[in-house]
């Protein structure tokens, strides 16, 4: 029976490839690949050699696959570099099986250019952009961002090796890195490969992120991102860590408080959550945190507290956290179903908001709200009541210690009611 062989190929071509690949090559029947391997080897290929370019058309190549395969012919797949390292070989193992499918990879891209920089890369976490142009990176991008995945891995790994696109380039990555808050102090660097293999191959090391931003870089082209911002969730910061509005404090959700409602909101590590009523942010910047694959969408409707947790997501460097001003319900209906949503302020419009989250809310969801005043306590289990949901209240009253004279005395915070709600039972009883 007749394989599929997936070759791995890279821009030197047929010199580069080891001599079974050349073998399956030489005397393959179907031979698919976009239009730039293609040439490559098109003068090698056996007379009669049917090519076909995949270019814009990879979710068509397994039925070309198949057809070939029925009619007894033997087919050679040409793929960038190591087909199973951000190749096409997993998509086509997919849909294909692996029964007749045989691999000859070379060396990866990410091999190659790390040779060039001479930097090991056993420990690199391995990314790529090639997505849609969003344009330039900004505080609060979502992940519709081309550019999104790439500065989560970035966010969660110290050293990253990213495939480029036209669209999303090394220098615009420089700039993005900008916006969240890296390169200070040179804490961050990177190093580009551009047009391996080739007589014009131009190779960077260790850039800074301010000289690389206003570079041009031919492709294609592969970056690595190393810094020594050490972005690993920690929970409970204290409130003096947040910027505040003043000369009065704004709204933020105290320690002790937001604490348990984190606890509460029991975010896995992929969550969507939102947060109504975001004040500084508190809460959904540690939301985001502690959910590093996920992300958080915020609200708030006081324009200097919305600027202000903006400007803290950028000091703690929270890239998965979109913050909007505005009044909630306005906004909601664009923003994905949630796994949770706190809600520490409301603007008058409690009950509907309630009644909204709990409708949105993934199955296994929760809804936490904080309160400090009676009427918003009534408010809010009047409306679960009625709406059916399972609710149970929590009274948290916390005091500081505080010096007084050369003593210290416990000075009491305001007690805050904290609900935590969900469409099923907080507590389900599982089999021993």
């Amino acid at each position: 029976m007749n394989t599929v062989s997936i070759v791995g190929i890279l821009d030197d071509g047929w010199e580069g490839l080891a001599e079974p690949a050349r073998r399956r090559l030489a005397s393959a029947d179907f031979v698919i690949g976009v239009g730039r391997t293609l040439e490559r080897v098109g003068p090698r290929l056996a007379a009669g050699c049917e090519v076909r370019d995949m270019d814009g058309a990879l979710t068509k190549a397994p039925e070309w696959i198949k057809a070939a395969l029925a009619e007894g012919k033997s087919v050679a797949v040409l793929a960038t570099g190591d087909p199973l390292c951000h190749g096409i070989a997993s998509y086509l193992l997919d849909k294909l099986g692996g029964k007749n499918v045989e691999i000859l990879p070379t060396p990866s891209t990410l091999q190659i250019a790390c040779a060039r920089w001479k930097k090991p890369w056993q420990d690199v976490a391995i990314a790529s952009c090639h997505g849609k142009d969003a344009g330039e990176w900004v505080v609060g991008a979502t992940p519709d961002h081309g550019l999104y995945p790439l500065m989560r891995a970035i966010a969660l790994n110290r050293r990253v090796f990213a495939f480029m696109s036209p669209e999303n380039g090394p220098a615009r990555l420089a700039r993005a890195l900008q916006t969240a808050g890296y390169g200070v102090d040179g804490d961050a660097k990177l190093s580009v490969a551009a047009r391996l293999l080739l007589p014009d191959e131009a190779v960077h090391v260790d850039l800074p992120v301010a000289a690389a931003a206003g570079m041009q870089f031919a492709e294609p082209c592969v970056v690595l991102v190393e810094h020594d911002a050490d972005n690993a969730p920690r929970f409970g910061l204290e409130d003096v860590e947040y910027l505040q509005r003043t000369p009065e404090k704004g709204l933020i959700t105290k320690q002790e408080a937001r604490a348990l409602s984190l606890a509460k909101l029991q975010l896995k590590p992929d969550a969507v959550a939102w947060d109504i009523g975001a004040g500084a942010g508190s809460v959904g910047l540690e939301a985001a945190r502690l959910a590093p694959l996920g992300h958080v969408w915020a609200i708030e409707k006081n324009a200097d507290d919305a600027a202000i947790a903006r400007a803290n997501a950028v000091k703690f460097r929270v890239g998965n956290y979109t913050p909007c001003e505005g009044k909630a319900p306005a906004h909601l209906d664009g923003w994905p179903d949630p796994d949770a949503v706190f809600i520490g302020g409301s603007g008058g419009e409690l009950a509907e908001l309630i009644r909204l989250a709990l409708a949105r809310l993934k199955p296994g969801g929760r809804l936490v709200m904080n309160f400090v005043t009676l009427e918003n306590l009534a408010t809010a289990t009047a409306t679960l009541k009625d709406i059916g949901a399972a609710w149970e209240v929590v009274q948290l009253q916390a005091s500081r210690s505080q010096p007084i004279l050369d003593l210290h005395r416990l000075a009491a915070q305001n007690p805050v009611w904290i609900i935590t709600a969900s469409k099923e039972p907080l507590c389900p009883v599982t089999a021993n």
